[in-house]
């Protein structure tokens, strides 16, 4: 009878050298060229590709534990990536990339956006550009994208109600994360539930139960700021509701629980038709979109398979297992193993300067700790997910702020004291680990 083979690895922390040298190299390299030698216009963070980076990495962890030949660690790598979550992974991100591309290029953001800002009274405009951002994120599935489209309009909002432009422009960040968050088709929600080998509806109501609150009071605060200041001339905007529609519809089907390739499927079709009859849309763009969407997920899925191989190494020469040494050292039960999780895909982020990159390297040692101190599957996928999206909307150097000051002409740490939503979400999540209830380890 065969041993299981996960008994015989013993800790070893030098085999969390390709991980270190990906944040040497990644992480190393941004603050240099960010901080160190910055120039206008560029994102130092973005300068060394990540998929160099992991690729690098990949090499050293194949140079190391010479007891295995290298057509074994072939193989290793090649069971990490065959496994069925990842497939399906990568498989969504395909269909996402295609309908966020088809649906931006028939219009529907922008008529999403217009509409919602012509039914909002001028008083509540600052609540009323969260809103907007919330609705939106969810579903685009995409926070950058939702800033880039909401981010202008708050600078107009800013500038006719003599408004903070830091304030009208961090409330568009924190609902782009809050959409982000809990979007069926997000590339992290996405990330977040295959790999933990969940229902995205079951960690949707798991999600919800801190993301809301969290936006509820919010959107609470920012009433109470609309009233006791000036509103502001939103202005009219043109829209579609035609064009809306296919956003609607797709949000509609997510939350319901329908199968999320029927559901992708159904916005592209909707998203054409749309698209054809408004006249947005020709067959030569339609393609075009399509396939650009497709291809700006292809950075996220070569990342994704090459985590997939580094993890199979880095699991394979104990590497996992010294991290769980570690966590065990501190945690005595379901509570420190769901802290664990949450500080882990956190330092990720904080290390990556991007969501969906920290979920795919903090996922596989994150389901091996959800397995020893029982924190169900569901929990852990929210914790993923929403640990990235909180420190992803903080860190000043990450993609969302970025996008967002450049847009404004301010400093991205000027937004931070008005990223109002990550920081309640944080106190949210942490009361939330606080108060879950669970059995001591074994």
């Amino acid at each position: 009878m065969e041993n299981n083979v996960e008994s015989k690895v013993k800790s070893n922390p030098k085999a969390l050298l390709p991980i270190a040298l990906f944040l040497l190299l990644y992480l190393g390299n941004g603050i240099f060229f960010e901080y160190i030698s910055p120039e206008e216009g560029r994102m130092g963070f973005y300068v060394v590709s990540v998929v160099l980076a992991f690729s690098i990495s990949l090499i050293v962890a194949f140079l190391q534990n010479r007891k295995l030949t290298f057509d074994e660690k072939i193989h290793i790598c090649a069971k990490g990536i065959g496994d069925d979550n990842i497939v399906i992974m990568l498989f969504i991100f395909l269909m996402a990339g295609a309908f966020s591309g088809i649906a931006s290029e028939a219009g529907g953001a922008s008529s999403t956006a217009n509409m919602l800002l012509n039914v909002i009274p001028g008083k509540f405009a600052v609540p009323g550009l969260f809103l907007i951002s919330c609705l939106i994120s969810m579903a685009m599935g995409t926070s950058v994208g939702t800033i880039s489209v909401i981010s202008p309009i708050a600078c107009a909002v800013s500038q006719n109600g003599g408004l903070s432009l830091p304030l009208c422009v961090g409330v568009v960040v924190g609902g782009a994360m809050f959409g982000d968050n809990l979007s069926f088709i997000s590339d992290t929600t996405i990330a977040a539930t295959k790999t933990q080998g969940v229902e995205m509806k079951d960690k949707f109501r798991t999600n919800i139960k801190v993301a809301l609150p969290a936006a509820l009071i919010t959107f609470v605060i920012l009433i109470v700021y609309a009233v006791m200041n000036q509103g502001a001339d939103v202005g009219n905007y043109e829209f579609s509701i035609l064009q809306s529609l296919p956003y609607f519809i797709v949000l509609a089907m997510s939350i319901i629980g329908i199968n999320v390739f029927v559901v992708l499927i159904s916005g592209i079709v909707l998203s054409i038709g749309a698209g054809i009859i408004t006249g947005s849309l020709t067959y030569a763009s339609g393609l075009s979109s399509m396939g650009s969407g497709m291809s700006g997920m292809f950075e996220t899925m070569i990342v994704t398979i090459l985590v997939a191989s580094i993890a199979s190494l880095m699991k394979e020469n104990g590497g996992f297992e010294t991290i769980l040494s570690l966590i065990r050292r501190k945690a005595n039960g379901k509570r420190g193993g769901s802290f664990g999780i949450f500080l882990l895909t956190a330092f990720m982020d904080i290390a990556t300067a991007n969501n969906t990159v920290a979920i795919v390297i903090a996922a596989p040692i994150a389901k091996n700790i959800s397995d020893e101190y029982g924190v169900e599957p569901k929990k852990t996928a929210s914790l993923l997910d929403t640990s990235s999206c909180i420190m992803q909307g903080i860190i000043p150097y990450g993609a969302q702020l970025l996008v967002a000051a450049n847009i404004a002409g301010i400093t991205s740490v000027s937004l931070i004291p008005f990223l109002i939503y990550p920081f309640i979400l944080l106190v949210f999540v942490i009361a939330s680990i606080i108060c879950d209830k669970g059995k001591k380890k074994e």
